[in-house]
């Protein structure tokens, strides 16, 4: 799906964050994470549900019926690709493993470095820690409202 609709986005100057499926009963839901650097308008969005629904549709893509969503990632932006990792480093993020790691699956604190192996990060509770990318499981930029209150940049 992801192979459809990347070349789009890029058309259209846009990232192809994240590609989720949702199966349902009747009908299931299909959500396209898109962004660009300084942010994605409404407009934008709209633009591209418009043209990725008959794309998809033209290549009967997704079977069944189903809800197309484009979105923008939001605040607490999913981390997928190396690249993602690489431009939130000195940022915090919080991560889930497949396995355990130093006896835990879950890990919060500042991403330190990001390489072709892993990731490297300050973990609140277990201090400094080496992640492959194949145990990561999920992870995110993990924003911090506080810096926003105080009218710091972040």
């Amino acid at each position: 799906m992801a192979g459809l609709v990347e070349p789009v986005a890029e058309a259209h100057g846009l990232e192809l964050v994240d590609v989720e499926f949702q199966p349902g009963g009747r009908r299931s839901i299909l959500r396209l994470l898109l962004d660009r650097p300084g942010g994605i308008t409404v407009d934008d969005l709209a633009a591209m549900s418009r043209e990725v629904s008959d794309l998809l549709d033209a290549h009967d893509a997704v079977p069944g019926g189903y809800t197309l969503e484009c979105s923008s990632p939001g605040v607490n932006r999913p981390l997928k690709s190396r690249q993602d990792f690489s431009r939130y480093c000195r940022k915090v993020v919080r991560i889930r493993t497949s396995a355990p790691i130093a006896g835990a699956r879950n890990f919060t604190g500042e991403l330190l470095a990001a390489d072709d192996d892993g990731v490297e990060i300050d973990d609140r509770s277990h201090g400094r820690l080496t992640l492959p990318y194949g145990v990561i499981q999920k992870a995110h930029y993990e924003h911090d409202f506080a810096h926003d209150l105080r009218g710091e940049r972040n």
